[in-house]
Order: structure tokens, then C-alpha cells, then sequence
């Protein structure tokens, strides 16, 4: 675990991505895009939202969620999750998870997987990340200075995500560094770790 500045204040609040970092993805984007004629390039959900033809952006839509459907039905949750989860109820600290996946998968994975986290966000509620809105909304619902939550995440959008909000920024990258993983203010290798920190940063503590 590596941190990239110092954390002087309890952390209050805990939000979770949720593929790649409660529950394991296997989504071929390369595959997906190429189905909806998306440049490898540009991001999935900006491509569709920028479809003018209803039937074409309804066909990209339906392509994304059987894909995500699938997903869902078959993903694991990821090492540690569970004991994490455990420690942080423990440690009364609030926790939400706000994704860019869809409801009805989101639901199928957090429901198979007995992910007892409330609220879950999704790209159907806010604006997708990086966008900050669903992560400042969690914020003002809990009342708390976004400065004092930490936003975990397995992608560079949820590193902007926490940083366009003014939230900790944690990114776990499973072993494999990252080229952006500089930009987090805490790196870690898997939940466990995150385990540790929380505990010892939380304002029970």
C-alpha cells in the first residue's frame, strides 16, 4: 500500500465502485464496441449518449446490457470483500457504491453476491464518472465534508471521479501497477489492506 499525501482527519464515510473492486468483471469492451461501431477510443457510455438516431442508440443500449447481463450472472465477489465489509460495519462507518454499470445488473451482482451496501448508484441516477454528481450527492445525504470520505475504485474514472468531488481517492490495482495510479492518493494491492487503514482511520478509532 503506498500513500500519496498524508491523512490527518478521520475517514467518515467509505464508497465503492463495484466492478473490479467489491466483484469481479469480465466485460469485453474491446468486443462491445466493436458490436455498437464504437471507436476503440472513446468512452462507451459518451458514444451512445451522443447517438441522434433513437433506434440506433435503443440497439446500443440493449447490445451494453445483454453484455452486462451476462456479467452479472457470473461474477464472483473479489477476495476479501466479504471480510471488509464485516470490519467496516463493525467500525460504524457509512458505506454506499455508486458504478457505471445499470441497475439490473448492478442488483443481479449485489444481490448474488450478498453485498449488504445501501445506496447503490448508478449510470441511471447520475451522470457517469468521472463525473462528481452521485459522489457529492452521497455526501450531502450523509452530511459530511466530502474530504473525509474515500472513494475506492479499479479504473481511472473512479480516480477522477473521487478527485473531481474532493474525496480520498483509493485505487486498487490487484498487483499490476497502473500508469494512472499516481494521480490516487492511496494505492493498494487488495482489500485486505484497505481493512487495515479503514480501521485505523475511522473516528471510532
Amino acid at each position: 500500500m503506498s500513500l500519496s499525501r498524508s491523512l490527518s482527519r478521520p475517514i467518515t464515510g467509505i464508497i465503492f465502485d463495484l466492478d473490479g473492486t467489491l466483484v469481479e468483471s469480465r466485460l469485453n469492451f474491446k468486443l462491445i464496441r466493436q458490436q455498437i461501431g464504437c471507436p476503440q477510443s472513446m468512452d462507451l457510455l459518451e458514444y451512445v449518449d451522443k447517438l441522434t438516431c433513437t433506434t440506433a442508440k435503443q440497439n446500443a443500449n440493449n447490445i451494453i446490457m445483454q453484455h452486462e447481463h451476462q456479467d452479472a450472472i457470473n461474477a464472483k465477489p473479489i477476495k476479501g470483500m466479504h471480510d471488509l465489509l464485516k470490519a467496516i460495519k463493525l467500525a460504524l462507518l457509512p458505506t454506499a457504491i455508486v458504478t457505471r454499470n445499470s441497475l439490473a445488473a448492478s442488483s443481479i451482482k449485489v444481490f448474488q453476491n450478498n453485498i449488504t451496501i445501501s445506496p447503490v448508484l448508478t449510470r441511471e441516477d447520475f451522470p457517469a464518472k468521472p463525473a462528481p454528481d452521485a459522489l457529492l450527492a452521497i455526501a450531502a445525504q450523509w452530511h459530511m465534508d466530502p474530504q473525509d470520505i474515500i472513494y475506492v475504485g479499479d479504473y481511472l474514472y473512479d480516480i477522477q471521479a473521487a478527485n473531481n468531488a474532493g474525496m480520498i481517492a483509493c485505487f486498487i490495482n490487484h498487483g499490476i501497477e497502473s500508469a494512472y495510479q499516481h494521480l490516487a492518493d492511496i494505492v493498494i494491492e487488495d482489500l485486505s489492506q484497505l481493512q487495515s487503514l479503514l480501521i485505523n482511520r475511522s473516528p471510532s478509532n
